[in-house]
């Protein structure tokens, strides 16, 4: 049969989906033990036969956000891994798809309305396939944002982050969907701040910062009048701006008492957030950016952190690098066997000053000499098309 809603908390059964042909033993055994009482199916869409008892009238099946140029009939039931730039295609309209999602739900939370949990789910759902395919991809993509944009964009990088970081540590497939969920919440909040302060594009005052430091609160608030939200989302909306030596907030606290989840939450948001652009301060470049956070002791888990770096890679895509060759690089995809060895484009000659043309340059592939010899702060360049560099690989 063809399953077209499964009634009941979508965090609490083990399918990523809640449209797909059920025709395995295995995942018949699993719905019947999941709690969940009743599904909806689309006799049209089922198997003949499968259905030669039911009787009643056939309905249309239902619809659901769907980002652009992929349908239902397109999306593999078990993503398999593509290749960078395959994906980089298909993430570039997942992100205008998500960033218009979550522009829509935020701006209802902001008027008080119930938020969609329909369109949580989707977004999650197509996320954690986007990050299952190829785990770099989004997370490039989603890190370049613009000021008017921001949060809404920073939910949805949060949220692939936070997938690729539990299925790095190996959750369960529950666990996986709570953290993308609670990565796509985790500034809710935000939608009770005024927008005088939200959007202000210079820094905040101190009476401006105390209010800004309110919204994890006001997010636990919003997500309150919500139901079925699991525990870990409001976890993570409260607490992902504690640090684990105790000087965070709101409740200053430390160590495991911070929720495992809410450690996870905290390096995503904040690789995120100095990563990116904003009206007041450029981004730090990737690479540059983990090489920070390793020296900030105290402020996260060690343990995940460490896990993140595999997660994302030592020199994420888009970091700009100095070869061995004296020959600048940006990462444009990485090496599934060796953090050190990620998939380059060499585009500079450091010895002459001038543009070389262009080549790609697999550092790990037999016979290559050449290997990364430092990051490069880019900053010091100020490439205006260094991100343009590692989208394209021809």
């Amino acid at each position: 049969m063809f399953i077209t809603e499964l009634h009941g908390s979508w965090l609490h059964h083990p399918f990523w989906k809640s449209r797909f042909l059920l025709e395995d033993a295995d995942d018949l055994a699993k719905l019947k033990s999941s709690g969940i009482k009743m599904v909806s199916v689309d006799l049209a869409k089922s198997l003949p036969g499968a259905v030669s008892s039911l009787e009643g009238k056939k309905e249309p099946p239902e619809t659901s956000p769907r980002p652009p140029g992929v349908t239902e009939e397109e999306k593999p039931q078990k993503a398999a891994r593509s290749d960078m730039q395959q994906e980089l295609n298909r993430a570039r309209q997942l992100c205008e798809y998500s960033r218009e999602a979550v522009t829509a739900m935020f701006k209802e939370a902001r008027m008080g309305k119930a938020i969609s949990g329909e369109t949580a789910t989707e977004i999650v759902t197509q996320i954690n396939e986007s990050v299952a395919r190829q785990p770099h991809a989004l997370i490039a993509l989603a890190r370049l944002k613009t000021s008017d944009n921001y949060t809404y964009m920073h939910s949805v990088a949060v949220c692939a982050m936070m997938i690729a970081l539990a299925r790095e540590l190996k959750l369960s497939d529950a666990e996986v969907k709570a953290a993308g969920a609670a990565g796509l919440m985790h500034d809710i909040g935000k939608m009770a701040i005024p927008d005088s302060i939200l959007n202000k594009p210079g820094a905040l005052t101190d009476p401006e910062f105390a209010e800004m430091r309110k919204h994890p609160e006001r997010g636990v608030e919003i997500l309150n009048q919500l139901t079925d939200i699991p525990p870990e989302v409001a976890e993570v909306c409260l607490h992902h701006h504690e640090k684990y030596n105790g000087t965070g907030y709101p409740h200053q606290l430390a160590g495991e008492l911070i929720s495992r989840m809410a450690r996870m939450g905290a390096i995503c948001d904040v690789y995120d957030a100095i990563t990116s652009d904003r009206p007041y301060k450029k981004g730090w470049g990737p690479a540059e950016s983990l090489q920070k956070m390793a020296t900030w002791k105290g402020h996260f888990d060690p343990d995940y952190f460490q896990a993140f770096v595999r997660t994302i890679g030592i020199y994420p895509v888009g970091s700009l690098v100095r070869l061995k060759s004296q020959r600048l690089a940006v990462v444009i995809e990485q090496n599934s066997t060796s953090l050190i060895k990620p998939k380059v484009k060499v585009f500079f000659s450091l010895r002459s000053k001038l543009p070389l043309t262009q080549a790609v340059l697999d550092l790990s592939a037999q016979g290559v000499v050449d290997s990364i010899e430092a990051r490069e702060p880019s900053e010091n360049w100020n490439f205006p098309y260094l991100d343009d560099l590692w989208q394209e690989f021809g």
